[in-house]
């Protein structure tokens, strides 16, 4: 209300300085006369001048020629002087003006204007966005804005996460960091800025994005991203039962509708869910097998790990294990009809793809 308060005193102003001077009199006279009356009465002075002897005739007749010229001109702008308008007209002109401009514009407003619409947050828009345009160019746009507001920390919020889901991870994390330098440090976007930085090294938990995780379980010891991608750390170095240990507490104390629930699982199961590992007496019974009993054996494990892939192709280490079994068993042919199988379920996923291609090289089957 103060606002529109403001709004209407400054269009008053303006308008009652433009239109002051219509309410004002143009009058062109001289106080005591019209300006022939006063040539007049100074052609009279100079004769009665002439005559007492106060000067002489020539200066009395060049006084007479100058006036007499200032006489006629101004005789003639009196003869072409337009009639002067009424005063009260012009006041009440300015008048109907003052108030009738500002009402006008009010009248035209409130019906096609908004004057009650709210803010339009920087998230609103990228939600409500027309259809028409794509997400690129929303993020794009996103990106200028945040060039010229840097500090915008809302904005980073917003933009972080599509960019790691464009699989843009090297730009996710910078966007996490500025998150985090202008919302303020929490355990969630700790883990984020770790995965986007796992992300943006092909899926390998690096030192520093172990760091980040670290730094929220240090805010948040239940945060069940950063736990989750701690025990892929200790998987990758080699250290398969602590990483067991770490994903079965976070399923003890994941909620039972969790949605990443099926996804610790599924890590789990990769690593044989904690199964001990066999003992010496096993590995001496299966090396004492017959080839053909062992050779079936490993066919199986094989079959078993093709059927899943077929049923969740998102696993790139699955599908490179696979390659590598085909390799082992000696046909080549299966190998590479795996990579095409991968790289078709993979699909746009560009993160897992990269990762993909460069583990099919290390096997000399990329092509």
């Amino acid at each position: 209300m103060t606002l529109w308060f403001v709004f209407a005193l400054m269009t008053a102003g303006a308008a009652f300085a433009v239109l002051w001077p219509l309410g004002r009199s143009s009058k062109r006279r001289i106080s005591g006369g019209s300006e022939t009356t006063v040539y007049r009465d100074q052609l009279a002075e100079v004769g009665r001048d002439a005559a007492a002897g106060l000067i002489g005739e020539p200066e009395a007749a060049a006084a007479r020629v100058e006036i007499g010229r200032r006489l006629l001109e101004a005789a003639d702008a009196e003869s072409h002087q337009p009639r002067e308008s009424k005063l009260w007209l012009r006041r009440a002109v300015a008048v109907i003006a003052l108030v009738g401009i500002p009402l006008l514009a009010l009248v035209v407003y409130l019906p096609l204007g908004s004057p009650q619409l709210p803010d339009f947050p920087l998230a609103a828009r990228i939600q409500t966005a027309d259809a028409s345009q794509s997400l690129g160019t929303l993020v794009a746009q996103v990106e200028s804005h945040l060039e010229k507001n840097p500090a915008d920390g809302r904005g980073w919020t917003v933009l972080a996460p599509v960019l790691a889901k464009l699989g843009r991870f090297d730009a996710a994390a910078r966007a996490y960091r500025n998150v985090i330098t202008y919302e303020g440090e929490t355990a969630q976007r700790r883990s984020d800025l770790g995965t986007a930085i796992a992300g943006a090294a092909n899926g390998i938990v690096t030192a520093e994005a172990k760091k980040e995780f670290e730094r929220a379980l240090a805010l948040n010891p239940r945060e069940a991203k950063a736990r989750f991608f701690l025990g892929m750390a200790a998987q990758q170095d080699g250290r398969t039962a602590e990483a067991v240990t770490i994903w079965k507490a976070l399923l003890a104390d994941a909620p039972a509708d969790a949605e990443w629930r099926a996804t610790v699982q599924e890590a789990l199961a990769q690593v044989g869910d904690g199964a001990p590992r066999p003992t010496d007496e096993a590995v001496a019974a299966a090396s004492d097998m017959k080839e053909a009993d062992r050779s079936a054996m490993i066919h199986r494990m094989v079959d078993r790990l093709a059927a899943r892939l077929k049923q969740d192709g998102n696993d790139v280490e699955g599908w490179l294990r696979l390659a590598r079994a085909y390799m082992v068993l000696n046909q080549p042919e299966k190998s590479r009809a795996v990579r095409d199988d991968a790289r078709r379920a993979l699909g746009q996923n560009e993160a897992g793809l990269r990762q993909l291609n460069e583990g099919f090289k290390a096997l000399g089957i990329d092509g």
